[in-house]
């Protein structure tokens, strides 16, 4: 059946209107000129300069396919396929978590430290839980001289984690295993950095339901009498497996971070600070042993 041709502000104009039950006019909008600039390489501004633009019959079907899906509430970085994270371009998918700004501020954070370095130093950096790769792959192509790997216990997502060093043209080494069973890293790292399941299950209601919907609940939650497993865990092989002056990084959950800088306490870390992220949240901290 042949569909007619239309104008892409004619077509912008069905796509709000279809989308304002289930998202605010501002959010849609933006979806719209994501789409438009992901799947025709056009600009806002192309679209302003010539309003006389028309989709063709084959891009009509794949713009009201993409709508359906939004319709459903899938993440637009799922449908895309696609996300950025730090000024570089990740593919994402139903196996990886989709990168959240709060974690480009840990990656920044990692960054500004390693200035203090050696500059001859050959540091090397282990991500834990690296899911789609974006912390390791953006450290990668912002410090030098440096080695890394990263852990997953997902196969699924360390396929995903690959392609995207592939694509930003990183050489990390990735390992696949269940870091809780992991009683010894086997080397020294200048740097362990991890964001791993930290929401406790009681906090489910303050998620959204496309989250708990569509992304991985094995990257994303915890029990509620065990929240800071994972963090007692790699802090335990932190101090087996952290260089003299070495550090440890965690994104954390915003509601334990009196709690988790107690548990490092304990383990005997020093120096433990504890960082807010843009919306004033307690969400990184970051120690040495």
């Amino acid at each position: 059946m042949k569909i007619d041709s239309i104008k892409i502000k004619e077509y912008k104009i069905k796509f709000i209107a279809e989308l304002l039950p289930f998202y605010d006019e501002m959010e849609v909008e933006s979806f719209f000129y994501l789409i438009l600039e992901n799947q025709c390489q056009l600009r806002r501004i192309d679209l302003a300069l010539n309003t006389d633009l028309q989709f063709s019959d084959e891009e009509i079907l794949v713009w009201d396919a993409i709508l359906e899906n939004l319709k459903l509430e899938i993440p637009i970085q799922y449908i895309l396929g696609t996300t950025h994270f730090y000024g570089l371009e990740f593919n994402v998918n139903e196996n990886v978590l989709i990168p959240r700004p709060e974690t480009e501020e840990l990656v920044e954070w990692i960054i500004s430290s390693t200035s203090k370095l050696p500059k001859f130093k050959n540091i090397k950096i282990l991500d834990i839980g690296t899911g789609s790769g974006c912390i390791s792959i953006s450290l990668a192509k912002n410090i030098p001289n440096a080695e890394f790997s990263a852990i997953d216990i997902s196969n699924k997502a360390l396929a995903t984690a690959k392609k995207n060093a592939d694509l930003n043209k990183v050489t990390i080494t990735f390992i696949e295993k269940n870091i809780l069973e992991v009683t010894d890293l086997k080397q020294q790292f200048d740097i362990i950095v991890s964001n791993p399941p930290y929401v406790r299950n009681l906090e489910k209601a303050e998620i959204k339901p496309n989250v708990l919907a569509n992304e991985p609940h094995l990257a994303l939650f915890v029990e509620d009498n065990d929240a800071l497993i994972f963090y007692r865990k790699i802090a335990e092989l932190a101090t087996k497996n952290l260089s003299e002056e070495g550090k440890l990084f965690f994104e954390i959950n915003q509601y334990l971070g009196k709690e988790t800088c107690e548990l490092l306490k304990k383990m005997n870390f020093k120096n433990i600070e504890l960082r807010k992220d843009i919306y004033g949240n307690d969400r990184m901290i970051a120690c040495n042993f």
